[in-house]
């Protein structure tokens, strides 16, 4: 009869003794099958010295490293790798957890995406296409690459679409007399381009055929902004008013709003749809919040511009957080917090700030400048956010980026419109002096480093579910 309270064997030798230990182990079961018994009695009972049998190939620092590595623990001191009821706890831990590996490697990981690796940026511009007759007029939005790869320029009184795949130029239409195009945006799905003209007209185009499907009235003055909101067209004009157009419904004005005391500008709605904000003459920005929009009733009023405000941009990483650029009289990007109204920090740019893009691949806010105080500012410079350090920028007089050999020359006039391609890799600006100039500037994507392959997941004995 064995006796079940011998400590080597009863579970309740377990409960009652005061001894703590790490972890209760488990049984290894070796696979018999896969064992030479014979062999293994052979080197167990010789009583003969065994030679041994080392390949020539290793030295002996190689083999003394082997055998640390399979004999010894961090500590230096031999360890069991097979233990069947764990070993009493100490001060000292000669066998480290699976839990306490995994969090070190977290760590490191953590660590080494901290560290800042410099990207190389463009010598000069990729591509340069010209556009002859672009109005250099700060208060237009005529510039706008869709996700169809479809970039949409207005060029006098007509409006071309480019397309970035075939590199196909196409002329979709032609202003009568006096009137000329003044704003472009595409929809979400890239199936429409809104277009509003100096007349007060705002027209749709349907991107299959390159002709007009509908005519959205409500403004009395020229159209100098519009964006899109799912199916919803927002228009800010010069008669100071904001027109929420349903272009689904048969009566498409929807919602008619009128808070800023000059000409709107700038409208932007924020990746998720619920906040509106818009920029005018009057130097200042309104936050709408989409549920309850009104005249009355916007969300925040920054006031802290002095001059108008035309460049706006909501952040990709953080929905919180609205970038905006003032004109001459201002010069300077400021960030702010649209949920708490405050102002996040503001950078004096020594230029009229034209446009501002987000890069969608590293924590970057890119701006184009116009007329500027300062013979030493740039016309393209490259933020770093959030700390809005510079880490890039472009000399008036040369394409090349600052620590960077010179290039040909960029534009030659102040840059007006900004827009990005639909992978977020290349940036298109056009400028003052006829011309479309295209910088491979926001890649290349982060690669996940951090992301093992299964096969990585499958042997490392850190990452394996089951121990």
């Amino acid at each position: 009869m064995w006796n079940l309270d011998q400590d080597w064997y009863s579970p309740r030798s377990l409960l009652s003794t005061p001894t703590y230990y790490d972890f209760p182990g488990d049984r290894f079961i070796p696979n018999r099958s896969l064992m030479d018994l014979d062999q293994a009695k052979t080197f167990l009972t010789n009583t003969k010295k065994t030679k041994k049998c080392h390949n020539q190939n290793f030295n002996d620092a190689y083999r003394q490293k082997l055998y640390e590595k399979l004999n010894l623990d961090s500590e230096g001191k031999p360890f069991r790798m097979l233990v069947f009821r764990g070993s009493p706890k100490s001060s000292k831990k000669s066998i480290r957890h699976v839990d306490q590996l995994q969090e070190e490697d977290a760590a490191a990981l953590r660590n080494s995406g901290n560290q800042c690796i410099p990207r190389r940026y463009p010598k000069k511009e990729s591509k340069v296409l010209d556009a002859p007759n672009i109005r250099d007029d700060y208060y237009t939005s005529t510039f706008d690459w869709g996700k169809n790869n479809m970039l949409a320029v207005g060029l006098g009184t007509e409006i071309y679409v480019w397309n970035s795949v075939t590199s196909g130029v196409s002329r979709w239409c032609e202003a009568a007399g006096n009137n000329y195009p003044t704003s472009l945006s595409w929809s979400e799905d890239s199936k429409y381009l809104a277009t509003g003209f100096a007349d007060s007209q705002l027209h749709l185009f349907d991107a299959e055929t390159s002709k007009p499907v509908r005519n959205l009235e409500g403004h009395s003055k020229r159209i100098a902004t519009v964006t899109w909101n799912n199916r919803i067209l927002t228009s800010g004009s010069r008669d100071n008013s904001i027109i929420n157009h349903d272009v689904r419904a048969k009566k498409s004005e929807v919602l008619w709003v009128k808070a800023h005391t000059s000409e709107v500008c700038g409208l932007k709605w924020s990746k998720r749809g619920n906040l509106l904000a818009s920029g005018g003459n009057d130097n200042r920005i309104y936050v709408w919040d989409s549920s309850r929009m009104n005249s009355s009733n916007f969300l925040h009023c920054f006031k802290d511009h002095k001059a108008s405000v035309k460049a706006l941009a909501w952040c990709p990483y953080d929905s919180a957080v609205l970038a905006s650029g003032g004109g001459t009289n201002d010069r300077c990007i400021k960030l702010w917090n649209a949920q708490k109204g405050t102002n996040i920090c503001s950078i004096n740019t020594k230029a009229q700030v034209c446009g501002l893009q987000w890069n969608k691949h590293h924590k970057e806010l890119l701006s184009g400048h116009g007329y500027s105080t300062s013979a030493e500012s740039n016309q393209l410079c490259l933020w770093q956010y959030p700390s809005m350090t510079k880490v890039a920028g472009m000399d008036p007089h040369s394409s090349r980026f600052h620590n960077l050999p010179h290039g040909l020359d960029p534009h030659s006039s102040r840059v007006l419109h900004l827009s990005q391609s639909p992978d977020g890799l290349t940036v298109a600006s056009a400028g003052g002096d006829e011309t479309i100039r295209f910088w491979e500037l926001f890649g290349p994507p982060v690669t996940d480093k951090r992301k093992e392959s299964v096969l990585d997941n499958l042997l490392s004995m850190k990452t394996m579910q089951i121990r």
